[in-house]
């Protein structure tokens, strides 16, 4: 199965999706913030990324954009998981770079069905 980097500043949110995707068959690993999330995209190159967006310091559209424009990250689809479920957000997460958005509380159905057309 994929292995998955959760990047959330949330650890209730984190435990939830953690549970999700383990009861899954996926391996994950997790970051408390985007600048901990971007440094170990780059040295674990997880199979996928979920990214929070409200993070103090570099947030998740700020994180997903670096990912996406890294040559050694770009290739790591993004699936922004996020409380702000305007319209105009989800068209600004796209931009960054971001394969798919979903809004919390995450439908675990809709989670696992975008992880794995993401991953092949």
């Amino acid at each position: 199965m994929a292995k998955v980097l959760i990047v959330d500043d949330s650890p209730t949110e984190t435990h939830k999706l953690t549970s999700m995707l383990e009861k899954h068959g996926h391996s994950v690993s997790c970051a408390g913030n985007g600048e901990e999330g971007v440094e170990k995209a780059r040295r674990e190159l997880p199979d996928i990324v979920l990214m929070d967006v409200v993070m103090p310091g570099l947030n998740g559209f700020q994180a997903t954009r670096q990912l996406a424009r890294t040559q050694e990250t770009s290739a790591i689809p993004v699936i922004i998981v996020t409380t702000k479920d305007q319209e105009t957000d989800r068209v600004w997460g796209m931009r960054q770079g971001a394969k798919q958005y979903l809004t919390k509380p995450v439908n675990e159905i809709e989670l696992i069905k975008a992880i794995t057309q993401l991953c092949g």
